[in-house]
């Protein structure tokens, strides 16, 4: 039996991705091997194509963060799940295949009944939205928060988790995305025309808010600063950034963004004014407090099945038009998540 995958072959734009067929590898022990349903497309995975994710795997290698899939075969020693049985993970790179062996203790179960494209959007936009709201600022209800990238995978999981929690919410979005923000209980901004600084300013009467959640980098973080809220009585505000999309522009990798971006927020972080600047990594996360992913992930498929969430998917595509799902992420022509579907029977 065979196993397709998509690799990245060199460093480059999307056209750099090639699919490869080879011989099925059997799980080892202690692993799963899961047939992968659908596989999210993430900035992540445009980074590691420009060479601009951080320890990222020497080429060729597969990208794909996050995966829904079937148990497809048990490695020796493994107890505890069923072939067809339905789980989720955190790839961070490996998902865009038809099969994926993996650790059985990275495995999340799935309920049943829910749909595999809709599913794998909470495994890494939401459980980062989950945990930028709840776990690091620790917002409640009656706060606020400004979302940038609103329209996006994220952003968009931001938002109803936001309006869940009974947040006030800005987000930033081309004008042709206003509309969803608006559905999503969000007071769109465009930043294309307009200053996101004095705009929000305005919105909240000078205050600004108590939340930043900012996956552009560069300059972005510091005007996303001068935003937040300082009130004596009240704890001041939080940027959380989680992403440096900045560092590609029109196609082009912009190596120095990273670097300056990170030592922007270092310096953010330091200014005595009792404001915060703190970097969000969900794999990072999930080491640190490994306890958290598998516990929101899991609430998370309990607000799904409730349909108190309903992830935003804007397109499905066949594994081998993972170049296109790139080029339609990477230049902002989707809202919500871009799922890719392995598996065709």
């Amino acid at each position: 039996m065979k196993n397709r995958r998509i690799v990245i072959a060199a460093r480059g734009g999307p056209s750099v991705l090639e699919s490869i067929e080879e011989d099925l590898a059997e799980p080892h022990p202690g692993e799963v091997r899961v047939k992968v349903l659908a596989t999210g497309v993430a900035f992540a995975d445009v980074l590691m194509r420009y060479g601009l994710y951080p320890k990222a795997p020497p080429l060729p290698f597969t990208p794909g963060y996050d995966i829904v899939g079937v148990v497809d075969k048990l490695g020796d020693g493994v107890s505890g799940v069923v072939p067809g049985e339905t789980v989720a993970a955190l790839t961070r790179w490996g998902g865009y295949s038809q099969f994926i062996n993996l650790p059985l203790s990275e495995l999340t179960s799935v309920p049943a009944g829910l749909d595999p494209a809709e599913a794998v959007s909470l495994v890494l936009n939401y459980v980062t939205a989950w945990q930028m709201l709840h776990r690091f600022a620790q917002l409640q209800t009656g706060q606020s928060a400004l979302v940038h990238g609103a329209a996006g995978g994220v952003g968009t999981a931001a938002l109803q988790i936001g309006q869940l929690a009974g947040l006030t919410l800005y987000g930033t979005a081309s004008r042709a995305k206003h509309n969803l923000v608006r559905a999503l209980g969000g007071k769109p901004i465009d930043y294309q025309t307009e200053d996101f600084v004095a705009r929000t300013l305005e919105e909240t009467a000078g205050q600004g808010v108590d939340c930043v959640l900012d996956p552009v980098g560069g300059t972005n973080w510091w005007r996303s600063y001068k935003v937040l809220r300082m009130r004596a009585g009240r704890p001041a505000g939080q940027l959380v950034a989680y992403g440096v999309s900045a560092a590609v522009a029109e196609g082009r990798p912009r190596k120095l963004v990273g670097a300056a971006s990170f030592a922007l927020l270092a310096l953010l972080s330091l200014l005595p004014d009792g404001k915060s600047a703190r970097w969000y990594d969900i794999s990072a996360e999930k080491k640190r407090h490994p306890e958290w992913f598998g516990e929101d992930l899991a609430h998370l498929f309990s607000l799904l099945r409730e349909q108190k969430i309903q992830p935003v998917v804007s397109e499905c595509l066949p594994l081998h038009q993972a170049a296109r799902a790139h080029e339609l992420l990477e230049h902002a022509r989707a809202s919500g998540k871009i799922v890719l579907l392995p598996w065709v029977e």
